[in-house]
């Protein structure tokens, strides 16, 4: 436990009786396994505009569920109204659901054990909940935000947004673990837009601050330095509108984590679900080319690659001490010396392959409210950087010809997580080992292992930033989830590189 301590008013809601009313009453029903989840998420959002609140939105999610293992298929139910006699109800419901499940079950759902955590709290790690600061006090730093870029002649309009999430669950099953947990997490964001006076091109530039599960601080606080990036996106966005088209070709790339997060996540984060890699997640882009065939054997990237998943690297968007399942989390290697060596899994997959993780799940059970039923949700993924001090300026240096490709923007990438092509903020032309002004119409197209494998360096500790996004979305009905991807700056070989412009044939 962190600090910071539960929300008194969580505290008071009912959740321990209803927990054990379901529960016992989906024992006498016969379930094999039985598990009780109460949440409240917590919303609220502000948007600013040229200097002017646009709106601010407050939203509560309240509500819990029952999910069962009878006659060996699962069931589930949710329910909002807080009495006893609901969570009866409800307990009831989820079993009947079993018991038609049952009837078109053709393997038996079994689950991988877990050791029992009797009433454990778990915190994340912040120093001011940012949902306890006045909304004015909010408002007045987005408008001041957007005033100051629009100071800069080239900036005709500036947005600024603040989105802000507590989360609150209580979970409990029929072995004894009962957890309480509470996350807060906050996305600040400002861009500013122009237009070139003599070309009439409109471009903008955003800030490459990342989410973080942080608190107000991380607004405040020195933890980012909002003033010197408020004062460099004017320029750099003029820069862009004057800047050249590229020409399409090969080049060697030397990507900033502001960008590199976001290929992580779609071409590693998502492939490596063991539920998408079994062929279980196949709808909602689904399924991977890292099949479980390929596993110890699929030479992922280059012996630099090394990428882990972890649910408990501190402020991590993913970050948790316990799972939706009940597990506590944990940090384990996906990609070791460029090849793979695992996956993320949930506690009926940790019993299908107990050759993974032991024949347990590593953690990475989640449901985004209480009205949905937990899934495989992606932890933390993460590139290691360096062991020797590699600075940015030195991967750089290494390049005669290329691009560095700072912040993200538009992506698109194939169901199997294979062919993609990604885009960014800012690219800057390498000449001859330095930078030499910025270019535009730039995006980088591979495939996921000619990528990872023309990757020659990454950069040190120094260089590694923890980006991510609040909203992964998965499964059908669909989910989101807020999920950090850390990362160095890398370098990378001989990466074809589109002309965005003539590929959409705008000229």
């Amino acid at each position: 436990m962190t600090g910071a301590e539960l929300d008194p008013s969580f505290l008071a809601l009912p959740y321990r009786d209803l927990g054990d009313v379901a529960l016992s009453r989906a024992r006498e029903l016969g379930a094999s396994h039985a598990d009780f989840r109460f949440e409240r998420v917590r919303y609220q959002r502000l948007g600013v505009r040229d200097g002017v609140l646009q709106g601010a939105a407050d939203s509560e999610d309240l509500g819990f569920a029952v999910r069962v293992i009878h006659r060996g298929a699962w069931g589930f139910a949710a329910g909002v109204i807080l009495t006893r006699e609901e969570a009866v109800a409800v307990a009831e419901r989820a079993v009947a659901v079993a018991g038609v499940a049952a009837e078109m079950t053709t393997t038996s759902v079994e689950i991988a054990d877990e050791p029992v955590h009797d009433d454990v709290t778990w915190v994340s790690a912040y120093d001011v909940n940012p949902l306890s600061v006045p909304v004015k006090d909010k408002a007045a730093v987005l408008t001041g935000w957007t005033d100051r870029l629009r100071e800069h002649p080239v900036v005709e309009h500036a947005t600024a947004s603040l989105q802000q999430v507590q989360e609150n669950k209580y979970y409990a099953d029929l072995t004894g673990t009962r957890t309480t947990q509470q996350r807060v997490r906050l996305q600040p964001h400002f861009e500013a837009m122009g237009t070139d006076a003599t070309s009439g091109t409109f471009d903008s530039m955003a800030s490459i601050a990342p989410p973080v599960g942080r608190g107000w601080e991380y607004v405040t606080g020195d933890l980012w330095d909002w003033d010197a990036e408020l004062a460099e996106v004017p320029g750099l966005l003029a820069d862009k509108l004057a800047a050249p088209s590229v020409e399409a070709g090969t080049y060697d790339l030397v990507v900033h984590p502001s960008n590199l997060w976001l290929t992580i996540h779609e071409s590693i984060g998502h492939a490596t679900e063991l539920d998408r890699a079994l062929g279980y997640e196949a709808n909602y882009a689904g399924t991977s080319f890292a099949t479980y065939d390929k596993l110890n054997t699929l030479q992922y990237g280059t012996t630099v690659m090394n990428v882990t998943g972890d649910r408990t690297v501190e402020h991590g968007l993913a970050t948790v001490g316990f799972d939706d399942e009940g597990v506590e989390t944990q940090s384990w290697d996906i990609v070791r010396d460029g090849v793979l060596v695992g996956y993320q899994l949930d506690r009926a997959m940790g019993r299908m392959k107990a050759e993974l993780n032991g024949g347990r799940s590593n953690g990475c059970a989640y449901a985004d409210s209480p009205g949905h039923v937990p899934i495989q949700r992606m932890a933390n993924v993460s590139l290691q950087p360096s062991p020797d001090d590699v600075s940015t300026d030195d991967l750089i240096s290494r390049v005669e010809r290329g691009i560095y490709v700072v912040g993200d923007k538009s992506w698109s990438i194939d169901m199997q997580r294979f062919n993609f092509q990604f885009t960014g903020q800012r690219f800057f032309l390498i000449e001859e080992g330095r930078l030499a002004g910025q270019l535009r119409d730039v995006a980088y197209q591979a495939t996921t292992t000619d990528f990872w494998g023309s990757m020659e360096a990454v950069g040190g500790r120094d260089t590694w930033v923890l980006g991510g996004a609040f909203n992964c979305g998965k499964a059908q009905p669909g989910q989101v989830a807020a999920v950090s991807h850390g990362c160095p700056t890398a370098l990378f070989r001989g990466v074809r590189i589109l002309n965005t412009t003539d590929e959409a044939g705008e000229r």
